[in-house]
């Protein structure tokens, strides 16, 4: 899906063009009634024409941030009202929607569903932290006006954001990990019906980064880290290679097998009681293997994985000699 994030790339001269002009009409034309832009949408193709109020505006899937950033450096650039508008309604918008606990929901206005929940999947909340974050310390900012900016950070205090993590009561208290989906009591909470209240795969790798870039981190943020990376030692999957096999109708199928040169992989979803992996066809029912899943299923969703061998081996290791 074409979005406004190819053209961040781009020098800030280009940003006083002609094209980006007409990219950003496009833009523009987009921009939800509340601030916001919509998710799974071409935004720079062709102009919108219809009933905004019928865009539904989010921070799934990567939008309305990118479009913010956008939007900024086209202001910058030409210092033309319309994006420095545009910009303000945004950020009024991305405030607005944040929950007194710290936390956003993944669509706002709340549409009275699993969109409400404060989203961890998919990096939806490091992505608006980020954001703000940017806003708050970034060059690209001082077009607003100072007391705007010297208030968000207020907004950025890492121990707001550090999510209720879910104990496994097998291990050490602080080994621990979140859901992708919580409540606005921050409990955990169902997303999608394939998604079932679980303990679903974290973007430790985003959610990391995020945590150390705010500074030099507490205690309780760096116990959240390594309770993290502790369990997903803990809960790696050895000894079982994925691959694929044609069947006697020449179909190909996604099986696992043991191979114990396999390297380390994790689950997508964890039970949340258990702390074992398990998978489900769309009814949500949790099935404990692959092959006990039907073909669409089976095939059509990223259920294991080596989501975690950067962290552990990498990432990790380095953030800690980083705080030596």
């Amino acid at each position: 899906m074409e979005s406004v994030r190819r053209f961040l790339r781009n020098p800030e001269a280009w940003f006083a063009s002609a094209e980006a002009r007409q990219v950003a009409a496009i833009v523009l034309s987009f921009q939800c009634e509340s601030g916001g832009w919509p998710k799974n949408t071409d935004t720079i193709s062709k102009a919108y024409a219809g009933d905004r109020t019928k865009l539904m505006p989010t921070f799934d899937n990567k939008a309305t941030v990118d479009e913010l950033r956008f939007m900024a450096r086209m202001f910058n650039a030409t210092k033309e009202a319309k994006y420095r508008q545009s910009f303000d309604r945004g950020l009024a918008y991305v405030l607005s929607a944040q929950y007194p606990n710290g936390g956003w929901p993944q669509f706002f206005p709340l549409r009275q569903g699993y969109w409400d929940h404060i989203t961890f999947n998919d990096d939806a909340m490091v992505r608006v932290l980020r954001l703000v974050r940017e806003v708050a310390t970034e060059p690209t900012y001082t077009f607003l006006e100072a007391p705007t900016r010297e208030g968000l950070p207020q907004g950025l205090r890492p121990r707001r954001h550090l999510p209720p993590e879910v104990p496994d009561h097998r291990r050490r208290p602080a080994d621990r990990l979140v859901c992708a989906t919580r409540r606005g009591d921050l409990g955990p909470r169902q997303g999608p019906r394939l998604r079932t209240t679980l303990l679903q795969r974290c973007r430790v790798r985003g959610y990391r980064p995020a945590t150390h870039e705010f500074g030099k981190p507490s205690a309780e943020v760096k116990a959240a880290i390594e309770g993290a990376v502790r369990w997903f030692e803990a809960h790696k999957v050895t000894g079982r290679r994925l691959s694929k096999e044609t069947d006697q109708d020449g179909k190909s199928n996604l099986v696992m097998a043991a191979d114990p040169k396999a390297p380390a992989l994790w689950a997508r979803f964890y039970d949340l009681r258990t702390g074992q992996p398990f998978v489900c066809d769309r009814d949500g029912v949790p099935k404990p293997n692959l092959a006990d899943l039907g073909s669409e299923r089976r095939n059509g969703y990223s259920w294991f994985g080596e989501y975690a061998r950067d962290l552990v081996a990498k990432d990790y290791p380095a953030w800690k000699q980083s705080l030596r």
